[in-house]
């Protein structure tokens, strides 16, 4: 399988400030970027929901950036194949973000359901963070949980 934008020339940067604009464009008051050395992060609020991407990014010491099929690439070599698969998952990130606000935008989706899981609760984890674990059992015991853990039992206070 192919990976979308997997040749692209267009700049991370040039793909994190499409992604402001095209955020400016459907309502969002608020963005912030940031990086640490294995992940980028983008964050934004619409609406009153705070929704945060993580991206994960590749390690330069990665096999896939350092050798290639005759052997070990030059340091130059390994920076190009690196700075490639982090423009492609720049661009990923681009086209999911604009898909999920045009069907909101056009009414197909919900903001909640389109960025569920990217959605930052309270205490500053996201949705997906704090629901995998509880998709993960109830598919381990194959039932539902009788009650939401957050939900007190009837008749309690």
């Amino acid at each position: 399988m192919t990976k979308f934008a997997a040749t692209t020339t267009v700049s991370s940067n040039a793909s994190r400030e499409e992604i402001e604009r095209t955020l400016i464009r459907y309502g969002a008051d608020q963005f912030m970027y940031g990086w640490q050395h294995d992940a980028d992060m983008t964050a934004f609020r619409l609406g009153d929901r705070q929704i945060r991407f993580i991206l994960p990014m590749p390690s330069k010491a990665e096999r896939r950036f350092t050798h290639h099929s005759r052997g070990e690439r030059t340091a130059d070599a390994a920076l190009k194949e690196w700075e490639q698969a982090v423009r492609q998952r720049w661009r990923a990130l681009v086209l999911v973000i604009k898909a999920k606000l045009e069907a909101v935008e056009s009414g197909i989706s919900a903001l909640e359901d389109e960025f569920l899981a990217n959605i930052v609760l309270p205490d500053g984890g996201t949705a997906g963070a704090w629901m995998r674990p509880q998709i993960a059992e109830a598919y381990r015991i194959g039932a539902m949980p009788e009650l939401l853990p957050i939900l007190p039992a009837p008749g309690t206070p």
